[in-house]
């Protein structure tokens, strides 16, 4: 006869699960996914390696759950921003501007959501990352070229190419937030590699003055965000408010 779960021991692995994912989310935001190894994010839950396989197969697995934890995370911010705006164009607006200031709040962690080297199948999820902000985005076109705010335009490709201008604006700026030190990469039989755990740290050494702590946005990156809300603006064929 199969074994069943007690309720019992079902929600004792539906907490443990929760505290694992919980747990990658730090990691995550401190070290990117390369600091994310199942050793790490174990460690950092409190539980054997091995009791994580109950969860996981692997980090490939693990890496998908904890991006789609986090992108539903900011889809929602980004949604809860635009709900207070009256207009299809400042909706748009609140869009750009929410995603890319929390982006520059966090750094490390938008730098994994949006460019750091992963799995494919992260990779495919950032697809469908960047098609829900597209569809924020063509939503409010839509409504506002049927209104008579904007000029007539293909909505979702305008969304399309205002996402992706917003992703390449904000690489630079991600790219130098630091690194916390993380420990060896994890080769693929799950076991890990001393020989680069220098370069990772000397990487993350040589990056750290070029942002402050506490997540603040640094000086050099605090005119990206209105930049961009202006660039978009524009790009819509709507009047910007700084052409006044």
């Amino acid at each position: 006869m199969a074994y069943r779960r007690t309720p019992a021991v079902q929600a004792r692995l539906d907490a443990q699960r929760e505290a694992v994912l919980q747990s990658a989310v730090g990691l995550l935001a401190e070290r990117g996914y390369g600091g994310c190894t199942m050793a790490a994010v174990a460690d950092r839950a409190g539980i054997a390696t091995g009791s994580l396989y109950q969860h996981f197969s692997g980090k490939a697995e693990l890496s998908v759950q904890l991006f789609r934890r986090v992108v539903t995370h900011e889809i929602d911010a980004v949604n809860a921003a635009v709900a207070l705006r009256d207009t299809p164009r400042q909706r748009i607006a609140a869009v750009v501007e929410t995603f890319a200031a929390r982006a520059l709040r966090a750094p490390r962690l938008a730098y994994a959501l949006l460019v750091e080297p992963a799995d494919a199948v992260v990779d495919e999820e950032r697809l469908v990352f960047r098609r829900a902000f597209r569809d924020v985005i063509a939503t409010e076109i839509a409504a506002a070229v049927a209104s008579g705010e904007l000029p007539e335009q293909d909505p979702v490709l305008t969304a399309a190419a205002l996402v992706g201008a917003a992703g390449e604006a904000l690489a630079g700026p991600l790219a130098a937030a630091p690194v916390a030190a993380a420990g060896p990469p994890e080769r693929g039989d799950g076991t890990t590699s001393s020989s680069t755990t220098t370069s990772s740290t000397t990487q993350s050494s040589s990056t750290t003055t070029s942002s402050t702590a506490g997540g603040a946005i640094r000086s050099d990156s605090a005119a990206v965000v209105p930049a961009l809300v202006s660039f978009t603006l524009r790009a819509l064929g709507g009047r910007d408010d700084s052409d006044a």
